[in-house]
C-alpha cells in the first residue's frame, strides 16, 4: 500500500474516490484530524507571534505542544487504518477446508476486525483531545483567527465522529461492551466541546 504522506492532495483524493475500499472513511477521518491539528497550530502561532495577544501566549504554547504531535501522527493513522482494513479483507480469504483451518480463519478474522476498530478509535481519541483544547484557544487566542478555530473544531468533530462510525461497524460482530461504552463517552464529549467552542466563536463575531 502506498504511503498517503507521499501522495499529493489530488492523488489522495483520487485514491479516495476510487472503487478500492482503501483509503476509506477511516483514513479520511485521520486526514481531517491532521487538518484540525494544523489549523490549531496556526492559530497558536498567530497568537504567540503578536505582542497584542501576550495574555494568551501561555495558553497557545501549551495547546500547540499538544497539537503538534497529533498533527505529525495523523498521516500514520490514515495509513494504519487502511492497512487494518486490508488485513480484515485478507483474513476472510483464508482457507477453510477443514475444522482446523476454519478455527484459525475465525480467529484471524476476529483479531483483524478488532484491530480495525482500534485504529479509528485512536483517531477519535486524538480528535477529541484537540477539540477539548479549542474552547480555551477560542477564548484566549488571536481573535482575528477566531473563524479558524471554528473550522478546526468542526474538522476535529468530523474526524472523531467519523472515526467512531468505523469503530462501531467493526464491533458489530464482536462482544466488546467496554469499547461500545468508550464510543458513547467520546461522542458525548466531542458534542459538548464543539458546542462550547462554537458558542465562544459566535460571541466574538
Amino acid at each position: 500500500m502506498e504511503d498517503f504522506g507521499r501522495m499529493t492532495m489530488k492523488e489522495f483524493q483520487t485514491a479516495l474516490s476510487s472503487s478500492s475500499p482503501t483509503p476509506g472513511g477511516g483514513s479520511a477521518a485521520a486526514i481531517a484530524l491532521g487538518n484540525a491539528a494544523a489549523l490549531t497550530c496556526m492559530v497558536c502561532d498567530l497568537t504567540t507571534s503578536k505582542e497584542k495577544w501576550k495574555e494568551g501566549w501561555d495558553v497557545a504554547e501549551r495547546i500547540q505542544n499538544i497539537a503538534i504531535p497529533i498533527l505529525l501522527d495523523s498521516i500514520q493513522l490514515a495509513n494504519e487504518d487502511a492497512i487494518a482494513f486490508e488485513e480484515v479483507m485478507n483474513s476472510w480469504k483464508l482457507p477453510k477446508n477443514d475444522e482446523k483451518e476454519k478455527n484459525e480463519r475465525k480467529l484471524k478474522i476476529e483479531e483483524a476486525t478488532l484491530n480495525a476498530a482500534l485504529k479509528p478509535l485512536e483517531t477519535a481519541l486524538k480528535a477529541s483531545e484537540i477539540l477539548e483544547l479549542l474552547p480555551e484557544l477560542a477564548e484566549n487566542g488571536n481573535s482575528n483567527a477566531i473563524t479558524d478555530v471554528a473550522v478546526a473544531a468542526l474538522l476535529a468533530h468530523t474526524a472523531s465522529s467519523g472515526a467512531l462510525y468505523n469503530v462501531r461497524i467493526n464491533l458489530l460482530d464482536l462482544d466488546k461492551p467496554d469499547l461500545i461504552k468508550k464510543v458513547d463517552e467520546i461522542n458525548n464529549k466531542i458534542k459538548i466541546n464543539l458546542e462550547r467552542t462554537i458558542e465562544i466563536v459566535e460571541s466574538k463575531l
